[in-house]
């Protein structure tokens, strides 16, 4: 998930002209020393002219000069601690990433690419300084995502309870297409018998038996005769004993067998409507984690990585052998490097770029993210059908979005007040 990339996006598209810096002006210099970055007079002159550039084309008021240059040196610093804090965990935006991002600003704005750059240049900024701000303002945030993300912590409980209250709205409007089978245990019957017998009917009909069929040959309920079909219902048209078994499961689903006073029952969701379908595509992969060190450089890590994928290459060792013996990521070592299932949105953005375009069977290159440098090979993709935990899973991104946002906030205030940060001088506007 990287919640904050399209809203600094979305930012930049909603004004006509994104934030650039401009030309440097004849006499520029530091205006603010941040940590072991500077920030110029002409970081800050370019900023203003863009803001007020927007502010005219939208017809917005601005607030009094000063209020509005401290807004904006306030913003810079911000902006440089993060972008520093892009370079400290190695994050690089290579120019195919820079350019899609580009062509998203110019679709945004209903523009081309060049109809973009020459607005850019109409404002009197550089275009080649406008698209190495982009490439910063990326990289700050995808190193804030992977930052704040390890943040956050979602209990299952909570998934649980805001997935109940979107539960009972939705119940209002989905209906169930359903089926029935009734074990009857009449007077002196052995309970744990017939209990016996319901488990063995749904395993029967987990194989693929016709439901329709075993209702009419085993059910005593009221629509036996029917091959158990009780048709379409709200949940609050059925009856008690069947609504509370049902919670959102997607067509298909086999329930039971359940007890109830009379016996034991079987459901089976033969169709559902209005309710939310989820279908994702999982990737099985596996990977082989190095760090660098102090000893062992970037460089010294990629030579490493390639000779392991010459040697896998050559038959001399297995992909398995090598995550065992070299990978530095304990959990997946021990599985031969194997990280199971998952759907890619839970890595990190170059990771995730891997495993969604690599052919299966494919070893890659080596390349890095926050946790060091990888090489991944994907082993599988599979669709899977998740509508029965459609509400969890959006539960899940409605608390995670908020938790971001609420543990991005406090991270950037937490950095802003470690950062070593020294106002020069007071400069003149050069506007």
């Amino acid at each position: 998930m990287k919640p904050l990339k399209h809203t600094l996006l979305a930012l930049v598209a909603a004004s006509q002209v994104a934030i650039a810096h401009a030309q440097p002006v004849e006499l520029d210099g530091v205006s603010v020393i941040v940590n072991d970055g500077v920030i110029l007079h002409s970081d800050i002159n370019a900023s203003l002219k863009t803001l007020k550039a927007n502010a005219r084309k939208n017809n917005q008021a601005l607030p009094d000069e000063a209020t509005l240059r401290e807004q904006v040196t306030e913003k810079l610093i911000v902006d440089t601690i993060q972008q520093q804090e892009a370079e400290r965990l190695g994050v690089r935006i290579d120019d195919n990433r820079l350019n899609q991002a580009i062509a998203e600003i110019a679709e945004n704005n209903n523009q081309t690419i060049e109809e973009l750059s020459n607005a850019i240049v109409s404002e009197g900024l550089s275009y080649p300084e406008f698209r190495e701000q982009i490439r910063k303002e990326i990289a700050a945030s995808e190193a804030r995502n992977a930052l704040v993300r390890r943040r956050i912590n979602i209990l299952p409980a909570e998934v649980d309870n805001l997935a109940d209250i979107l539960a009972q709205e939705t119940n209002a409007t989905v209906q169930y297409k359903i089926s029935h089978i009734q074990l009857r245990v009449d007077d002196g019957e052995d309970k744990a018998a017939v209990e016996k017998e319901a488990t063995a009917l749904v395993e029967r009909l987990n194989q693929g038996e016709d439901f329709s069929t075993m209702a009419y040959t085993y059910s005593k309920g009221p629509k036996a005769l029917e091959g158990g079909d009780w048709g379409w219902m709200r949940k609050e048209e059925m009856p008690t004993i069947f609504a509370d078994q049902i919670s959102l499961q997607n067509k298909g689903t086999i329930i039971g067998p359940f007890r109830s006073g009379v016996g034991f029952h079987i459901l089976k969701i033969d169709d559902v409507k209005g309710l939310e379908t989820v279908a994702v595509t999982e990737v099985n992969a596996r990977h082989i984690l190095i760090k660098p060190t102090v000893i062992l450089s970037d460089e010294g890590v990629q030579k490493e990585l390639n000779d392991i994928i010459e040697r896998i290459n050559n038959g001399e060792a297995t992909f398995g052998e090598m995550a065992q013996q070299y990978s530095q990521d304990p959990g997946s070592a021990a599985r031969d490097g194997e990280l199971g299932y998952q759907t890619s949105d839970l890595y990190v953005p170059e990771f995730k770029h891997q495993v969604d375009t690599l052919p299966a069977g494919e070893i890659s290159a080596p390349f890095k993210t926050v946790h060091g440098w990888h090489i991944v090979e994907v082993l599988d993709r599979r669709e899977v059908d998740r509508t029965d935990s459609a509400l969890k899973n959006r539960a899940y991104r409605i608390l995670f979005n908020r938790k971001f946002n609420e543990e991005a906030s406090t991270w950037i205030q937490e950095i802003r007040a470690s950062a070593f940060v020294e106002m020069v001088e007071d400069e003149q506007d050069d506007n």
